[in-house]
């Protein structure tokens, strides 16, 4: 990892904690949210099994992705922030067989008309 230095705290992007805590979370919510809705009302037992089996999914599932997600961020190069967008230069550009740029035609003299007269 490029961003490693020593002795300094990794953000929370390159970090183990971010993920962590994100798995955590999703696998509270599955834990809490299948240990209501499987047992089936207040009359039945809490169903502990089911709830602790989906907790560990979820936690795995989510980690997995968030791992695959920060391995797969990369920072844009510097110079991709730089400029003003794709060719928006009023300067020519040269022609692809090696000619000189388009040129535009003259205007005419009173704007109504912009094509060529032969």
């Amino acid at each position: 990892m490029a961003d490693q230095h020593q002795g300094k705290p990794r953000k929370l992007r390159t970090s183990v904690k971010g993920p962590l805590m994100f798995s955590a979370f999703w696998a509270v919510v599955a834990f809490v949210a299948v240990l209501i809705f499987a047992s089936g009302g207040s009359a039945r037992a809490p169903r502990f099994d089911l709830a602790f089996t989906a907790a560990g999914i979820a936690f795995i599932v989510t980690l997995v992705i968030a791992a695959m997600l920060s391995m797969s961020y990369k920072e844009n190069a510097e110079h991709l922030g730089k400029g003003s967008g794709v060719n928006l230069s009023s300067a020519p550009k040269a022609s692809p067989h090696g000619g000189p740029g388009r040129q535009n035609p003259p205007a005419s003299g009173d704007g109504t008309d912009s094509t060529p007269q032969p």
